[in-house]
């Protein structure tokens, strides 16, 4: 027991020589690998653990293809780029009777051939470990009744008063889930030249575009904006109230973008037993419950009010998209503020 927590421990291993000598090699965003955690585990298993943490998909794919083989044992990586990983033969099968811990997770969590991108050939590559909703933000005074969809952003009142995230790939995607697109992941061209347009439209309202919660934050309430779409949601509101904003969230009728972070074993992991047991030690309902309290996510092991299906329309998980690159390509000339009539329609 430490620090209120303890790590439920299944395996063996060898004797105090080789305990001595592991180490764990950790890939992770800020957040999902405390201080507290780690110590907790070294601990307990007479490890060392070197965490590496980063700040964009891209980064997280840059140190993953740093050395060959890639010198981490476990990552963390939302379900999109664990498909991405898996189909490139980065990850190796998951055994689940090896991670008993998964028994404290919602049901939805458990049945991971339902989450898209977690399951190749038959094969677990991946647990869920914690996730958002990216929602709408709306400042209750200016907006005093909830919105029911992302289409209040392109509301002319607004002009001048709205936030977004600056990204080629979630922009395309909520916007064409306010369009009624069925599939916003992978938009045929007429789709696409239909988004594009109507994202060089959204720009008469932006103040402008964010790209860390933080600059967010600081942007929302010094420019006073009314709405933004909260590409790191439930967190984001956390910060927002400690900053003393009134803000409301909603998941809009049309469905919200969601993000689902899991853990993955490399395939060329040194030492798999020690990462077995972080997979492990992850799904222990302490670290849940920090997580949430720490950071403002939500846990896999918790049910969050008016979210409890998980599985219907209203949250609509990550998936790999038709083409990054025209979607990038399209965007930067929609930052840029080409003109609407340079989009052929």
């Amino acid at each position: 027991m430490l620090l209120g927590f303890c790590f439920l421990w299944t395996g063996t291993i060898a004797d105090s020589n080789t305990q001595r000598q592991q180490v764990l090699r950790v890939l992770a965003w800020p957040g999902y690998a405390d201080d507290d955690w780690v110590q907790a585990f070294e601990k307990r298993f007479h490890a060392k653990v070197e965490v590496t943490f980063v700040d964009s998909d891209e980064a997280l794919w840059a140190r993953m293809h740093s050395a060959a083989p890639p010198p981490f044992d476990v990552l963390a990586a939302n379900t999109a780029e664990i498909e991405r990983y898996a189909r490139a033969g980065m990850l190796a099968p998951l055994d689940l009777a090896r991670i008993p811990n998964r028994r404290w997770q919602q049901p939805y969590f458990q049945r991971l051939a339902d989450i898209r991108g977690l399951v190749h050939d038959g094969h677990a590559y991946a647990i869920p470990f914690t996730y958002s909703s990216m929602g709408l933000i709306y400042d209750r005074k200016q907006v005093p009744v909830a919105p029911h969809s992302m289409r209040v952003m392109w509301d002319p009142q607004y002009r001048g008063k709205v936030l977004d995230f600056n990204s080629a790939q979630h922009n395309f995607s909520f916007a064409a889930l306010a369009l009624g697109f069925a599939d916003p992941f992978h938009l045929a061209p007429e789709q696409m030249r239909t988004v594009a347009r109507e994202l060089v439209g959204l720009r008469r309202n932006l103040l402008t575009y964010y790209t860390l919660p933080e600059e967010a934050t600081e942007l929302f309430v010094q420019h006073r904006a009314a709405l933004m779409f909260g590409n790191y949601g439930t967190q984001q509101i956390e910060q927002l109230r400690k900053a003393g904003a009134d803000v409301g969230y909603v998941i809009p009728d049309e469905g919200a973008l969601a993000w689902l972070d899991c853990w993955a074993i490399t395939r060329n992991a040194s030492n798999p037993s020690l990462a077995y047991e972080w997979l492990d030690a992850m799904q222990e309902p302490a670290i849940g419950k920090q997580l949430t309290q720490r950071q403002g996510l939500a846990n896999t092991m918790t049910a969050v009010p008016g979210e409890a299906s998980r599985s219907g329309p209203n949250l609509v998980w990550l998936q790999s998209v038709e083409s990054i690159d025209q979607r990038e390509a399209l965007w930067q000339r929609i930052e840029a503020g080409d003109r609407l009539e340079t989009f052929a329609p």
